[in-house]
Order: C-alpha cells, then structure tokens, then sequence
C-alpha cells in the first residue's frame, strides 16, 4: 500500500478566504475518501506585518514550526514550499502570481483569475516558460456535487444540453453596506463590482456545464451579448451584470445551445437568505437539473425527467465530524460542527497534479480560465466598465 504524499503549502495573504481555505486544507484527507496525498502548512505571509501571520498560523491550528513572514517577497524563496495559495483580491492576483512564478513556485490562485484575459495569458505563457503548475481556485469546480452533474449531461440522462440559467446575486444595500465605496465589491482600486466577484460563479456554472462537457476538440467560444448597470456612488463598478451566451455546436450534438447568466449586488437569487429556488437550470429536450443556491457552495441537486420524474440529491460537506468541536466557515458564517466548507477539494487536486506531473487543472485548464476572462472583459467592454491602468496593467512589477 502506497503511502499518502504530502503537499507542502505557504498561503499568500491572510485574510478571510486565505482562512477557510488553510482550515480545509488541514483537515485529515481520509475524511473525504481522499489517501494519495496530504496537506501542510509551512508558512504564510501577511503584507502588512509577521505578527498578523503568526497571528494567522495560530488562528487556522497550523503546524508549531510554520513560518511567518511579514512580506510576500520573502514568502516565495522558502525553499520548503511546494506550493502557494494565494488569496489576496482578484485586483492583486496577477502581480502576485507573477511574484511566485518567478521564483519557481507552483500556485493555486483564487478566483476571478486576474481582472483581465490579457493578464490571465501572461501568467500562463510564464507558469509553461518555467514549467510550473498554474491553477485558478474555482473550488466549486471540484465538489462531488459538481462531477455528478457534469456526468449527468455527459450521460445524455436530458439529452443535449440547450439552455443553462445561471445566477448568483446578494441583496447587500451596498450604499449602506459599503459607504465608504472601499469593500472589494464597490472598490474600482480592488477590481470592484458583481461580475468579477459574484458573477464568476454564474459563469463557472454555464462553462462547466455547457462548453467543458464538449469533447475537447470541438467546442468553440461563444458569442457575448451583456448588459452592465454601474454602481452609482463610486461610478466604477457593477452593481449588476446580465450575460447572454451563444454556444455553436454541430447539429449532431444538439445545434447552437444558449446560456443567460446573471449576477447583482441589490437583489438575492433567493430573498431572506433562503435556498428554496434553484439558482442554476440547465435544460434539455429530456429534462432538466437543477442546483439549490448558493451557486458557490451548493448542497442540493434535482434530477426532473421529462416523464414526471423527480430525482432529489443532498451532498453535505464531509469534514472532522460531529463531536471534534473543529469549525470553518466564511464572512461571519459558521457551518455546523466538524463540517469542512469545500475548499480541501481543490487542494486535493493542486495536490493531485502535483504528485502527476501536471501542470493544470483537471476540470478547468488555463485555456478555459482564459476564455471566462475573455468573456468577462467582453461584457465590461460592452458596459463602459474599465478600471485603474496600475491593475489592468501586464508591466511586472507594479506598485500596488
């Protein structure tokens, strides 16, 4: 019996998500059926100062001798790293993965990829120039949940796929939210607004579903029709976003299919914080699967047959269990007792390609992570949405 290979991880940033995402990764693999690898933490870094990193190792239980570091600078030449996740705002993620990957290391970096397709292709052109692993962290991506349906359509169970409604919105009160316009989701300086925020999981579930089940080597970009309102105050982001996405396809695989994804910041794709409605359909001539909000952290599905048939799923996150008295959650939010929240998926691909070689994503290639960014800078350029030059920008490094 081969024995578990252990990934070692330094974290970029220490924020929020950097926090759920260390406290999955911590958990024992074997909780979720996973054996062929496990995860350490051996550093992380903070910008601001060590002390909040020390502060960080501590709050997540990481291992007595991770090391904290007060810069990203000195993060990325500990020679004991395998691998950095990094998890600062998606306004910082290009400079900071082009930081990593000139120092030679592998990176999970977080969604939405980069703020630009351009950027996204720089960082792939430099991650094969220096044959390095490069993946962007869509972590719903790799739910069992997620596999399921996409084998769903693969099956043919509603035949082609010809339609997908997806949605992922949150009525924030975003003046009263965000009065300051300094939150990452109003801020132009951070890259601000639903689309690259929110609507990126809308859009993960058309692309998941309806462009990465083709074969390969016959699926083609779609065409793009938006609609972008922008955020009054700051006058620099979207509150709202609506995308209509063509798909062509030969007539063999079901002809030209359509997609509609949406995302805002003023209404929920279900009020009250309920998960009553699916928040994604997708839709063939047999029938239709439906997925329960929140796009990004799903725990239901439902299989409807054109004959009346009704197949309900729940997929509960597996984690340490009832009992451990161990917790994870995100933005003030705390899942039950013992329930991880999803991220260790992801890792355990990272993980996975790593310990094979490869160089990317199993279920999103860099090729697909830079379509979706292509996508998105096609609907800002149809709404007038642009942001500061220091963060579109491919000059590294730049001063942030």
């Amino acid at each position: 019996m081969s024995t578990a290979k252990t990934i070692r991880w330094g974290i970029l940033a220490t924020g929020g998500i950097a926090k759920t995402f260390t406290k999955d990764l911590l958990v024992d693999p074997t909780t979720r059926g996973v054996k062929h690898v496990k995860h350490s933490v051996v550093a992380a870094a903070s910008s601001s100062s060590k002390s909040r990193a020390e502060q960080f190792l501590k709050d997540v239980g990481a291992p007595s001798d991770a090391k904290p570091y007060g810069s990203y600078e000195e993060l990325v030449k500990d020679s004991n790293i395998d691998i950095i996740y990094i998890a600062t705002p998606h306004s910082h993620h290009y400079q900071n993965a082009r930081l990593c990957l000139e120092a030679g290391k592998n990176v999970l970096c977080e969604k939405a990829f980069t703020v630009n397709a351009e950027q996204a292709r720089e960082l792939a052109k430099k991650a094969k120039e220096k044959d390095l692993f490069l993946m962007e962290a869509v972590w719903t991506r790799y739910f069992p949940l997620s596999i399921y349906v996409r084998d769903l359509i693969t099956s043919g169970k509603i035949g082609p796929i010809a339609r997908v409604l997806a949605d992922n919105s949150m009525a924030t009160d975003p003046e009263d939210a965000f009065s300051d316009g300094k939150h990452r989701l109003v801020n132009p300086d951070l890259a601000g607004g639903a689309l690259l925020d929110l609507g990126i999981y809308s859009l993960t579930w058309v692309f998941q579903t309806l462009y990465h089940t083709q074969p390969a080597e016959s699926r083609q970009p779609p065409k793009v029709l938006a609609a972008l309102k922008t955020y009054g105050p700051t006058k620099a982001a979207d509150e709202a976003s609506t995308i209509v996405l063509s798909f062509p396809r030969s007539d063999e695989a079901g002809g030209e299919a359509h997609a509609v994804a949406t995302t805002s910041l003023r209404v929920a794709t279900t009020p009250g914080g309920k998960a009553d409605a699916p928040g994604i359909r997708i839709q063939g001539p047999k029938g239709e699967i439906q997925v329960f909000p929140p796009a990004f952290r799903p725990t239901h599905t439902r299989l409807i047959l054109k004959d009346g048939t009704v197949e309900d799923k729940d997929w509960p996150q597996p984690g340490p269990g009832e009992g451990s008295g161990w917790y994870n959650g995100f933005g003030g939010g705390k899942n039950a007792e013992g329930e991880g929240h999803g991220m260790f998926w992801e890792a355990d691909e990272a993980a996975t390609a790593l310990v094979e070689g490869r160089k990317e994503g199993k279920y999103e290639g860099l090729d697909e992570s830079i379509l979706i960014m292509e996508v998105m800078d096609e609907v800002r350029k149809q709404g007038g949405l642009t942001y500061p030059e220091k963060i579109e920008t491919i000059k590294y490094p730049t001063q942030l």
